[in-house]
């Protein structure tokens, strides 16, 4: 889950620690450096002009700075959520709304759903709520015990719940019933959010705080393997944080994922057997081309281009510094992320430079462009959507 702006979870002590530390801003590492600011833009040749195809008004977005509100794609719908609990679902092609449906509570998170004709949200008191695809029509609602920090997930009559407390639920489709649980501890202290659980050939994918990786069984929650991505180093309980809260990609077989102050891995799906890993710490994540490249948006604001076999540098833009820039998505020849002023950068696959740039929104862009097609789904923090083209 995007986490531009840190906000901790502070289960234990937090009010020894910030008394200690001061501040949010000074806990995070000093205000000299937070006062930065971001990296002016650069001037370069712009090799094509991209297309709005449509903008939608999705609603009122995110309530706070962190919390992450993209577009779930579902067939031929873009359905979009804003923290004031009202869903929306537009024709992918065209914008036109299709229907809304408010369901009157505070959301933590975008919607999610799968293969189940099913529209999925979660609270920030632990409600579970499933929605009729073709109609918006609430089919169920389910209470857990924590609140659900990403979007909800299903396959095979199994919806596939992540909460707050490290608690992977699996529930039936058709009523909601709980089918399954699987329980990790959270650490003390750790980032706000979690991934996204990944449903793949059977298995759900989801990483933890304490940098590990887990794969579980879809049909009954039981622990396939578990590896660890990222260890805990240095003194300070800053220093240690390793969470994984980039969601996990998965592309023919293998599994790329990346930690806060850890890793890049690529993983195999089926049984955790490392394929390769390199040093790097990434809040927001990755996308990958099986047998091309990886292309990750790290700490500090670079984009990276991966060899996919080896995990060898390839290329590095760094010119985007301090602009709290997304995931990349990968469109075509290009990969795509967007920053806090509201600007998408177009960015070469053949060699990391600058192709194209147009500023969409007077608002920050938080979530990993969305890629269907020739199309690409962004969504601003105000909640507006823009279907972009390349051309």
């Amino acid at each position: 889950m995007r986490a531009s702006i840190v906000r901790f979870i502070l289960i234990i002590a937090a009010s020894m620690m910030l008394s200690a530390c001061g501040t949010i801003k000074e806990f995070w590492g000093g205000d000299k450096e937070d006062l930065t600011p971001p990296e002016a833009l650069v001037a370069f040749t712009e090799e094509f002009l991209p297309t709005v195809v449509w903008t939608a008004d999705g609603g009122k977005g995110a309530a706070d700075s962190y919390s992450d509100f993209g577009v779930w794609l579902q067939d031929e719908l873009i359905i979009s959520a804003d923290y004031r609990g009202r869903i929306q679902a537009f024709n992918a092609q065209t914008g036109a709304g299709v229907w809304s449906q408010n369901v009157d509570v505070e959301l933590a998170s975008g919607a999610g759903g799968g293969t189940d004709e099913l529209v999925l949200v979660g609270s920030q008191e632990g409600d579970v709520f499933a929605l009729e695809q073709a109609s918006g029509k609430i089919r169920w609602q389910k209470k857990l015990n924590a609140e659900v920090l990403s979007p909800p997930k299903s396959a095979d009559g199994i919806v596939v719940v992540r909460t707050a407390d490290g608690q992977v639920t699996g529930l039936d489709t058709s009523d909601g019933g709980v089918l399954w649980r699987y329980k990790r501890e959270v650490p003390l202290l750790s980032l706000r959010g979690s991934g996204e659980p990944v449903i793949a050939d059977g298995q759900v994918i989801t990483g933890y705080a304490n940098g590990r990786l887990v794969s579980l069984s879809l049909y009954d929650g039981s622990e396939q393997w578990e590896k660890r991505v990222a260890v805990p180093r240095g003194r300070s309980e800053l220093e240690r944080l390793v969470d994984i809260d980039a969601t996990p990609v998965v592309r023919d077989g293998r599994v790329y994922v990346v930690a806060h102050n850890g890793r890049v891995a690529s993983l195999s799906l089926y049984d955790g057997a490392a394929i390769w890993g390199k040093e790097m710490s990434s809040r927001t994540g990755l996308d990958a081309a099986p047998d091309e490249a990886v292309y990750v948006s790290d700490a500090s604001d670079a984009v990276w281009a991966l060899e996919d076999i080896s995990g060898d540098i390839l290329w590095q833009q760094t010119r985007l510094a301090r602009r709290q820039i997304t995931a990349p998505a990968i469109l075509g020849n290009t990969v795509l992320v967007g920053d806090l002023e509201g600007y998408v950068h177009w960015i070469s696959r053949d060699d990391g430079r600058f192709v194209s740039r147009k500023q969409i929104s007077k608002h920050a862009i938080r979530s990993q462009p969305l890629v269907q097609g020739d199309l690409v789904y962004i969504t601003s923090a105000d909640g507006r959507i823009t279907a972009l083209r390349n051309n």
